[in-house]
């Protein structure tokens, strides 16, 4: 129910940090977020992401209503239409014929009734979700471990650590308000800060040490680690003897390559190395951070345990500053875990392999159908689905056609499945595309339910807005299609109702057996559901809750003792060769989100970075004929992308970065996971994101061309095109391959805008050069800009996007034709700071007038005061403008 209070505190849609947000009503209607000081994950602080969310609340490209194969329809057509398609091909097919594909964007009330749904009274555990391509390793590392899937530290344990290892995160971009947590503690404590990453990312910048080691070869750096602390002695002896078992053979793994073997693995030099192994084994208060630098791998489960024997071996777990610490990329990743979201789970961190526990949740349900085996992983469920033996598939809340490893296959699988059901807040993903079933599914600020961040800390979304159009919350278009297919136990009044059966669930037959227990809200009311404050897991009945895990051991397997397990040094599966000769990287950016579904809408946010690129390093790109912003088309044996070259040493030789962002409807060829392989995990079932051969071509372009529009721009004849949004309109880069000259008629058709009667079109070209300007002047004002050349067009974008319908008298018409503003107008630059949208010449300028500091800087223009994910680049930039004032 929409409140009409004044504040309304609800929780971060993005990264599994899992932020509070406070939202409120303007005097103007307007709605305004800030971050929650009240809140244990921020204190009130907010990304770049975070700080826009009031910016992605309208309804433009919403789903608005159901769709039944390409037609408006009601809500009961539609629920008929789900209800009796999965009827029909389960009575034909068996139960296995059907999955659901879900997303750590569903809250768990969403989550909880799905999985209830499928692998009890379906009966299939065909239920994964695109959490698997984020933190399934980490389950995996963890079950395998601890006996069940406990991230054991709290955040502040990054406050009050000696040192953070940091390890396939970019903790900068990817979790900003944990990094300046740390960034904090690094300023008043000290806190030393080693980063594991190929690229000398933002996060690097920030570093003590940082180790560009070999992509793929985490393993092999902390079998190394592990073995230097056995030789000097740092076991917690006594810590191991009562609480860790398999010792031997996992110290037997790590030793079997020496330091000088290690350093050729990983790339690494030998000093490097033992400088790294000596900070490690010389501090106590360790705290090793990982994401999907290590998940994202075919030894992905290995490598998450290669990093828990280290710390179990020192006794440095569950203690303040200690621990081993998987950061999860999604809001809800933690929460789908808890109510069995993946396919080889239950829910309540139950096993569907333990006969025990498939009766216990079974006889809570009453569930007619109790699965008994695990289900298809993702890769293996689109695969499954293109083969004829998954027939009906019902998608929530994610975009596999885009996200997917073989992306373009699994749009083929989808294309010629005979039921593809998808709810969606959008009808203009690739996914949605394809769907014979569209549901319009409740969005953020619109959802009411709970999601659990990083540290097990669950947190409520409340509801700021009514659902837009006739869109429904998930939890709801589930269960009535639960009830049209005759099942009982779906009779949910509320999200609350939900969370209290969860809860019971949690507690039924526990008795600390399990570490998953939420048993003190079982019985919650639903005015203190509305009102519940932020709390940790484990919260049992008549206990406090919260804390950290295995401290004093206490771990979950059948003798109560860690497990520290053995982790060979493996190959990757695919190696580059001369005709794939470089490793694709695929990762984030600092201001986009997944798909762009929602950040998409926000012009700030592409301020930064506006379109798709791959970073290559001068040697590559120099090898391959390529200089810095051509276009540049990257090849895999399963597909391509048309991306813009961006050459830095910051990018490791041998490997290339292509961000996972671009896809349609904002870039022609630009799904990076189109290029990646299906290799997944043996044990986890997670896909290698991080380690495919590649090979880079240079695009030769005819022509080329900047766009500013009030009107979404038309790239039909382009080759290439990528959109953003501006203020007032749109962005566009576009190239083409023919051989057509540009004039008015062509500008004005990319440009998207048919003249009208008194429309102006101001034109400037130099045909030897081939450069070629329009600007379409509406009312006198600005409506549109084509700036076109034979190669990269030079031009001040962030300063024309902002020209648009600006006044078209005087000079200013000369200015936007020259596609630069005048002496009296100073020229931002490239934008560095999104929240404050301060560009790189003001940063310059401003360290050139004296400011010596990044927070110099911070104190004269903003820039960095906010979600602090551009401090590194300011810091580079004022390095970068004493130098050149001292030269």
């Amino acid at each position: 129910m929409v409140t009409d209070a004044p504040d309304i505190r609800t929780t971060c849609p993005y990264c599994g940090v899992g932020c509070g947000v406070i939202a409120s009503r303007t005097t103007d209607g307007r709605l305004e977020v800030k971050g929650d000081p009240d809140h244990p994950a921020n204190f009130g602080r907010l990304c770049s992401k975070g700080s826009a969310l009031a910016e992605t609340l309208d309804a433009d490209g919403r789903l608005l209503q159901p769709r039944l194969h390409g037609r408006d329809a009601n809500w009961d057509e539609a629920l008929d239409a789900v209800a009796s398609g999965l009827r029909a091909v389960i009575d034909a097919h068996g139960p296995d014929a059907v999955a659901l594909y879900g997303s750590g964007q569903l809250l768990t009330e969403d989550y909880y009734v799905a999985n209830k749904l499928m692998k009890g009274f379906i009966g299939t555990a065909n239920m994964d979700t695109n959490s698997r391509l984020c933190m399934a390793s980490s389950v995996a590392g963890h079950k395998r471990a601890f006996g069940s899937d406990t991230v054991p530290g709290t955040y502040e344990d990054l406050e009050q650590a000696d040192l953070v290892v940091l390890v396939g995160s970019n903790f900068a971009w990817c979790h900003p308000v944990l990094f300046q947590r740390l960034q904090a503690a690094q300023a008043k404590r000290g806190t030393r800060i080693i980063v594991i990453d190929p690229r000398r990312t933002a996060t690097a910048e920030a570093a003590d040490l940082h180790l560009p080691l070999r992509p793929g070869s985490d393993v092999a750096l902390f079998n190394g680690l592990l073995a230097h602390l056995a030789t000097v002695g740092a076991e917690d002896t006594a810590y191991v003897a009562e609480h860790v078992a398999g010792l031997d053979d996992a110290l037997a793994a790590a030793q079997a390559l020496s330091v000088y073997e290690v350093a050729a693995v990983t790339g690494l030099d030998a000093i490097t190395l033992t400088r790294f192994f000596d900070m490690v084994a010389a501090t106590q208060r360790v705290v090793t951070v990982y994401s999907q630098g290590v998940n994202q791998s075919t030894a992905g489960t290995d490598k998450v345990n290669a990093i828990i024997n280290c710390h179990l071996f020192t006794g440095r777990i569950g203690k303040p500053g200690m621990g081993p610490f998987s950061i999860t990329g999604q809001p809800n990743a933690m929460g789908g875990r808890e109510v069995g979201g993946l396919a080889n789970q239950l829910a309540a961190h139950m096993a569907i392999d333990s006969a025990d526990d498939r009766d216990r949740v079974q006889r809570f349900w009453q569930a007619p159908s109790m699965v008994s085996t695990p289900g298809l992983m993702a890769v293996d469920l689109f695969r499954a689905i293109d083969r004829g033996e998954v027939k009906a598939v019902w998608i929530m809340a994610t975009n596999p056609a885009a996200s997917l490893p073989e992306a373009d296959a699994v749009a083929r699988a989808l294309e010629k499945c005979p039921l593809v059901i998808v709810s969606d807040v959008t009808d203009q993903t690739r996914t949605a595309k394809l769907a014979d079933i569209l549901l319009p599914a409740a969005g953020w600020g619109e959802k009411d339910g709970t999601v659990t961040n990083s540290e097990r800390r669950i947190s409520r979304q409340r509801p700021l807005l009514p659902p837009a159009g006739e869109a429904r919350a998930d939890w709801r278009i589930i269960c009535d299609v639960a009830r049209r297919m005759g099942f009982a136990g779906f009779d949910f009044a509320s999200p609350a109702a939900i969370f209290r059966e969860h809860a019971q669930l949690s507690a039924f037959e526990n008795g600390g057996t399990r570490d998953f227990d939420i048993g003190a809200y079982g019985a919650v009311e639903d005015a203190a559901y509305d009102a519940m404050l932020p709390f940790q897991w484990p919260a049992p009945k008549d206990q406090p809750p919260g804390g950290r895990f295995f401290a004093d051991g206490g771990f979950f397997t059948g003798d109560r003792r860690a497990r520290m397990v053995a982790t060979p040094v493996r190959s990757p599966v695919e190696a580059p060769s001369d005709t794939w000769p470089l490793r694709l990287n695929t990762g984030r950016i600092r201001d986009q989100w997944h798909t762009m579904t929602r950040t998409g809408q926000v012009p700030r946010l592409f301020s930064h970075l506006a379109e798709p690129f791959a970073e290559l390093h001068p040697a590559d790109a120099d090898a391959a004929g390529v200089e810095d912003a051509d276009l540049v088309t990257v090849r895999s044996p399963h597909g391509q992308v048309i991306v813009r070259a961006l050459i830095t040493d910051r990018q490791q030789k041998g490997s290339v970065f292509v961000p996972m962002h671009w896809t349609n409807p904002y870039a022609s060829c630009a799904h990076a996971d189109a290029l990646v392989a299906g290799h997944v995990d043996p044990v986890s079932g997670q896909p290698e994101l991080k380690h495919m051969p590649v090979a880079v071509d240079k695009v030769d372009a005819d022509w080329q061309a900047f766009v500013v529009s009030a009107s979404r721009p038309d790239p039909a004849g382009a080759a290439y095109w990528s959109l953003a949004r501006a203020e007032g309109g749109w962005r566009a880069e576009m190239a083409g391959i023919d051989h057509a000259g540009m004039n008015a008629d062509r500008a004005c058709a990319l440009m998207g805008l048919a003249p009208m009667p008194g429309d102006e079109c101001l034109e400037v070209g130099d045909l030897a050069r081939g450069d070629y300007r329009l600007a379409l002047v509406r009312g006198g004002r600005l409506a549109g800009l084509v700036v076109a050349g034979r190669g990269p067009v030079a031009a001040a974008r962030s300063w024309l996007a902002d020209q648009l319908d600006a006044d078209m008298t005087g000079t200013q018409r000369h200015r936007i034709l020259a596609g630069r503003m005048g002496a009296d107008e100073p020229d931002r630059g490239a934008i560095i700071c999104a929240c404050f949208q301060v560009g790189i010449n003001q940063i310059a300028d401003a360290a050139r007038a004296g400011a010596q500091s990044v927070d110099a800087i911070g104190a004269c223009l903003n820039a960095g005061t906010n979600c602090g994910s551009c401090r590194a680049e300011i810091k580079r930039i004022v390095e970068v403008a004493h130098v050149r004032q001292a030269g």
